[in-house]
C-alpha cells in the first residue's frame, strides 16, 4: 500500500482518472473521494458519470444533476489535514448519450433544429442501441475532450475522473477503436475514436480499479487488469475499499482454534459480567451463555483475517500501486467523502 505522500503523488501528469470496479466496491464513491483528493490545494476538477444512476447528485446530497457542469464542493488544505492556502473545487457532469449525439451532430453536422427533430423521432436512441460503439465514443469522448480543455491561462480542469462501467465491461467501453470499426472506418465519427483513443492510450490517461478484499471482487479486478493490459491500456492503481480493522492480533488467529472456554470465561468474570455477589459458581453460569458467541465470532474473525490475507497477495501479484480505504459505518455521507478523499491523499493516489 503506498503511504509516502513526501515522495508526491502517484499519478503526476495524469489528467483522466478512470475509475471502474465491480459492482458493489463502491466505485462511486471512490471516484468521488478521488475527485476531492485532486481538488486540494486550489485545484479544479471534474467528477464525469456515464451510466445515468446519478450516483454523484446522491453522494453529494444535491438535486439530479442535469447535462451541464456544476459545481458541487469547494475543497480547502484544511478539510484533508493538509496545510496551505487556496480553496479547491470539484465541478460534475452526468452524460447523458442522447445530449452528447445532439452535441455532436451540432458540432460537426450544424444540424440545430433538425438534430432536435431526430430527438423528437426517436431517432437518436435508435442509433445509440443499434450502435452501442458510438454511444461508448460519446460518453468517452466527452471526458477525453475536458481533460484537454483550454481555460484561461491553461487547462480548463487540473483533472478529470470519470465513474466508469463495471470492472467487466471496462475494456470494451475504453477501447472505442476496435467498436466503431464496422461503424465507420472512416469519416467525423472514425476520427472522433481516433481522437478519443489518443488520449486514452496517453501517459495522461489512468484506469484504477476498486475491489473489495473478497474472492470474486479480486478476481474480476485480476482479471480487469489483463484485459486492459491486453488491450494496451493504461492500468493504474488499485483501491482496496471498506477494508474493516483487525480485532485479533497474530498470536489469537493462530490460537483461536484451540479450546479456549476456561480462558475466556476467567477473562469474562474479570471484566465484570459475571457480577461480584455470586459465588464462582453463579459467576461461571452467568457467563456461560456468552462463550459459545464470543468463540463463533472469534472463529468468523479469524477466517476472515486469513482470507483478507489470501486475496491481498493476489492483488500484490498484479504489481501496481495500492491504496486502501476504510469501511465507513452508517453509510458513506459529506464528510465521510472527504475523510476517505485524506485517506487517498495521505497515501499518494493524489
Amino acid at each position: 500500500m503506498a503511504d509516502t505522500p513526501e515522495a508526491g503523488p502517484d499519478w503526476e501528469g495524469v489528467r483522466l482518472h478512470v475509475v471502474s470496479g465491480k459492482g458493489g466496491t463502491g466505485k462511486t464513491t471512490v471516484a468521488a473521494a478521488l475527485a476531492i483528493a485532486l481538488a486540494a490545494e486550489g485545484r479544479r476538477t471534474l467528477l464525469i458519470e456515464v451510466e445515468g444512476r446519478q450516483g454523484i447528485a446522491e453522494l453529494f446530497g444535491i438535486a439530479a444533476l442535469p447535462y451541464e457542469e456544476r459545481k458541487v464542493a469547494s475543497v480547502s488544505p484544511a478539510q484533508l489535514g493538509l496545510e496551505g492556502a487556496g480553496t479547491g473545487e470539484v465541478f460534475a457532469l452526468a452524460i447523458d448519450p442522447e445530449q452528447a449525439l445532439l452535441e455532436y451532430l451540432e458540432m460537426f453536422y450544424k444540424l440545430g433544429r433538425a438534430g432536435k427533430a431526430l430527438r423528437k423521432l426517436g431517432a437518436i436512441d435508435f442509433a445509440t442501441t443499434i450502435a452501442p460503439g458510438l454511444r461508448d465514443v460519446l460518453l468517452t469522448g466527452k471526458a477525453c475532450e475536458a481533460a484537454r480543455r483550454k481555460g484561461p491561462g491553461g487547462r480548463a480542469y487540473d483533472a478529470v475522473v470519470m465513474d466508469a462501467p463495471p470492472t467487466g465491461r471496462i475494456t470494451r467501453f475504453l477501447n472505442v477503436n476496435t467498436e466503431v470499426a464496422g461503424l465507420a472506418r472512416f469519416g467525423p465519427i472514425h476520427n472522433q475514436a481516433q481522437a478519443v483513443m489518443r488520449v486514452i492510450r496517453s501517459p495522461e490517461t489512468a484506469v484504477h480499479l476498486v475491489t473489495l478484499l473478497e474472492e470474486m471482487p479480486v478476481q474480476e479486478t485480476v482479471d480487469g487488469v489483463g484485459e486492459l493490459r491486453e488491450a494496451g491500456l493504461p492500468v493504474g492503481g488499485v483501491v482496496v475499499n471498506m477494508v474493516r480493522p483487525p480485532v485479533l492480533d497474530e498470536a489469537a488467529v493462530r490460537a483461536v482454534d484451540g479450546d479456549h472456554r476456561e480462558e475466556v470465561a476467567r477473562a469474562l468474570v474479570d471484566a465484570g459480567l459475571g457480577g461480584r455477589s455470586r459465588s464462582a459458581t453463579g459467576v461461571r453460569a452467568h457467563v456461560e451463555p456468552l462463550l459459545d458467541p464470543l468463540l463463533d465470532q472469534a472463529r468468523e474473525h479469524a477466517e476472515r483475517v486469513l482470507l483478507e490475507r489470501g486475496q491481498r497477495a493476489d492483488l500484490e501479484q498484479l504489481e501496481l500501486p495500492s491504496y486502501e480505504l476504510p469501511l465507513l459505518g452508517g453509510g458513506v455521507d459529506l464528510g465521510g467523502l472527504y475523510r476517505l478523499a485524506a485517506e487517498l491523499k495521505r497515501q499518494g493516489a493524489a
